[in-house]
C-alpha cells in the first residue's frame, strides 16, 4: 500500500464489546486530518505469454522472475493478485507529477525483467481471453473463494479477483473541515472518470456490451461490500463508513487459519454477540482485517483509497491520473468538477455500459478534462491533450481495444500489448 496504518498489539487482541465500540474505533480511524498533496499509485497489469496468450503463467513462474527483478528506482513493491495479474504499489510521494514520474521508471524495469523472461504484462481493466483462475496460493484467497460461492456469486466473485485489474489512486484526506465536500466530490466523480477509463469491453472471449466489464463485475456483487459508501447527505463521512463497515456481511475470520463466513453475519452483530464466530466476539483485529475485505469505489484509510479505475495503456494512464488528482486537489478545478458531475454523480452503470456515448457524461468528462488539462505541467502536456482528443470523440480505451481486437482478433490482440505495441 501507498499508506501505512499502525495499532497496538495489546489494544488489537482485545474483544470489543459492542458494535458501538467498533463503530467509534472505525469513525475515529478512518481519515486523518492534514493537508492535501501526496499521491500513491497503485497499477495492475495482466501478465501473458505472446507466444500463447491463452497460457497463464503459474505462481512460480512469476515470483521466480519477481524475485529478480532489480531495485525499483521509484519504490514500487511488487506483488502478485489472485489470477497472476501483477501489482505495483508506489509510495506517497509529493503530488501527482512525482507520482507519475516514480510509477513510470519502475513500470519501465518491471516490463524488462518479465520481457526478458518471455512474458508481457498488459493493461486492461478485465482480462479478454482467459477463463477466471485462481494461481496466488495464498489462503486469503482461497476462503474468499468460498465466500463467494456460499452467498450465490461465485462467477462474479471469481471474476472479480482473477480477472480484473485497476489504477488506483491515494490521495490524502485533507482538512477535517473539508472532508465531507472531498468525499461527496470523490463519489461524484466516479461515474465521469470511469466513462474516461474505461477499458473492458470483452471477457471470457467475448464482448459484453460494457464499455467498464470490469465495473460491471464488480456490480454484481452485494453492493453491502462493495458499493459506495456515500451516505443519504454525505455530511458525515466517519459515520457513513462506521455504518457501511457494521452492516457489511463478516467474509472471513482470520487467525492460525483463514475461515470463510458461509453465513450472512453483518460485523455489528458479531460484534454486539448476536452471532459468534469461531466461539466469541470479535476483537479489534478483527474489525481491522473486515475492514479489508470491504470494497467499495472510495474506501477511507486514514486516506481516501480511489477504486473504480479500469487498468487503462500506457499512453494515457498519467493523463487519466493527474485528472482525477487535480480535480480532487486543486480548489478551482475541484469547483468545476463538482459542477460538472452534479447530473451523472450516481450514474455508476450507465458510465460502465455506455461510457462516453451518454451525452451527459459526454459534457462532464469534456469539462473535467480540460479543467486539468489547463493545469497541467510541460511534461504532461502531451498525454493531456491526447486524452483530451479522445475525449471529445466520445472515445474510451476500450474503443480503442475493441477496434484492435476486431481487427486482428481477440488473442493476436492481447499478444500485442503484451509485446508493448500500441
Amino acid at each position: 500500500m501507498a499508506f501505512t496504518i499502525t495499532s497496538e498489539v495489546g489494544v488489537a487482541q482485545a474483544e470489543l464489546p459492542s458494535a458501538h465500540s467498533a463503530a467509534v474505533h472505525i469513525g475515529g480511524g478512518c481519515l486523518a486530518d492534514g493537508p492535501v498533496g501526496q499521491v500513491g499509485l497503485e497499477i495492475e497489469a495482466h501478465c501473458y505469454d505472446p507466444a500463447d496468450p491463452w497460457r497463464r503463467p503459474g505462481w512460480d513462474e512469476l515470483t521466480d522472475i519477481i524475485a529478480g527483478v532489480p531495485a525499483l528506482p521509484g519504490g514500487s513493491n511488487v506483488t502478485v493478485e489472485p489470477g497472476g495479474a501483477v501489482e505495483l504499489s508506489g509510495p506517497p510521494l509529493s503530488g501527482p507529477v512525482a507520482a507519475i514520474n516514480a510509477m513510470t521508471a519502475d513500470r519501465a524495469v518491471l516490463r524488462t525483467a518479465f520481457a526478458q523472461a518471455g512474458l508481457g504484462l498488459a493493461l486492461l481493466g478485465v482480462d479478454p481471453l482467459r477463463p477466471a483462475r485462481r494461481v496466488n496460493p495464498g489462503p486469503r484467497y482461497r476462503a474468499m473463494e468460498q465466500f463467494f460461492a456460499a452467498s450465490g456469486t461465485a462467477a462474479a466473485g471469481a471474476a472479480m479477483m482473477t480477472s480484473t485489474a485497476s489504477v488506483q489512486v491515494n490521495l490524502d484526506a485533507g482538512p477535517r473541515d473539508g472532508w465531507a465536500d472531498r468525499v461527496r466530490l470523490a463519489h461524484a466523480l466516479g461515474p465521469t472518470m470511469i466513462a474516461i477509463a474505461a477499458n473492458s469491453p470483452l471477457l471470457g472471449g467475448e464482448f459484453t456490451g460494457w464499455r467498464s466489464t470490469r465495473q460491471r463485475v464488480w456490480g454484481q456483487l452485494d453492493s453491502a461490500r462493495c458499493g459506495p459508501v456515500l451516505g443519504a447527505s454525505g455530511d458525515d463521512p466517519a459515520s457513513d463508513w462506521a455504518r457501511y463497515a457494521l452492516r457489511a456481511p463478516v467474509m472471513l475470520v482470520n487467525g492460525a487459519e483463514t475461515v470463510p463466513v458461509t453465513d450472512w453475519v453483518p460485523f455489528a452483530d458479531w460484534a454486539d454477540g448476536r452471532v459468534l464466530l469461531g466461539g466469541r466476539r470479535p476483537t479489534q483485529a478483527d474489525l481491522d482485517y473486515h475492514l479489508t475485505t470491504l470494497f467499495p469505489p472510495v474506501r477511507p484509510r486514514r486516506w481516501l483509497e480511489i477504486r473504480y479505475l479500469d487498468s487503462v495503456p500506457e499512453y494515457v494512464w498519467p493523463a487519466v491520473v493527474f485528472t482525477l488528482v487535480t480535480l480532487l486537489d486543486d480548489p478551482a478545478a475541484a469547483d468545476i468538477a463538482a459542477g460538472a458531475t452534479e447530473p451523472v454523480a450516481t450514474a455508476w452503470d450507465a458510465a460502465a455500459r455506455a461510457g462516453l456515448a451518454d451525452r451527459r457524461l459526454y459534457a462532464a468528462a469534456n469539462r473535467c478534462v480540460q479543467a486539468a488539462a489547463e493545469r497541467a505541467p510541460q511534461e504532461l502536456r502531451e498525454p493531456m491533450q491526447q486524452l483530451m482528443r479522445s475525449v471529445a470523440e466520445g472515445r474510451c480505451p476500450a474503443d480503442d481495444f475493441a477496434d484492435r481486437a476486431v481487427t486482428y482478433g481477440i488473442a493476436p490482440a492481447v499478444a500485442q500489448l503484451a509485446r508493448g505495441e500500441l
